[in-house]
């Protein structure tokens, strides 16, 4: 497995040794020695799937405190751009983002960190998204920064006016009106 750190510490996009012939393609996608010797040491308790169309923008979301969330994240088919944005206090990169494409063709996975907002944008027709979590859900703690937050300048590669949001992401907040995240 070829791993590639990024910007922001912690935070490692993963390229998996891919075996393809005449019939198809094998990987593995987790593999909890590898993962450790890459320097991933999250022991993952829930799986999560979600299948989204384009224009579909899920995020930027976290968890808070105790119940603060690793998750190792891939595309199964299709394509997104994924965002992870920095929200430690303290931290040199703090508000800085990252994003990646990732899809079922390049079969990249990335690891994000606890302390970390996470989304996506879905680039194809469809995706089927997957990602493991090192801790479980919990509703009382979730939070999320507006995707469209201004001071983190993102680029979604999708239209404005091509965006689907969820009523809950509408209303989330910019990350300088969030106060203390974590």
């Amino acid at each position: 497995m070829n791993v590639v750190e990024t910007a922001i510490e912690g935070l490692v996009i993963l390229e998996p040794k891919v075996f393809a012939d005449a019939r198809g393609y094998f990987l593995e996608s987790y593999n909890e020695r590898g993962f450790q010797a890459a320097g991933v040491g999250a022991r993952f308790v829930q799986d999560n799937e979600s299948c989204s169309s384009y224009g579909v923008v899920r995020g930027l979301h976290f968890q808070r405190g105790e119940h603060a969330q690793a998750k190792l994240v891939r595309v199964i088919a299709g394509c997104v751009l994924d965002v992870v944005v920095d929200i430690r206090e303290g931290s040199p990169t703090f508000g800085r983002h990252v994003a990646v494409e990732l899809s079922g063709e390049n079969k990249r996975l990335v690891f994000v960190p606890r302390g970390l907002a996470h989304g996506f944008a879905v680039l194809s027709e469809t995706v089927v998204f997957s990602y493991k979590c090192d801790n479980f859900y919990n509703k009382g703690s979730e939070g999320g920064i507006a995707y469209d937050d201004p001071d983190l300048g993102i680029d979604w590669r999708v239209p404005a006016d091509k965006i689907i949001l969820s009523e809950k992401d509408k209303a989330l907040p910019r990350l300088r009106d969030l106060g203390k995240v974590l």
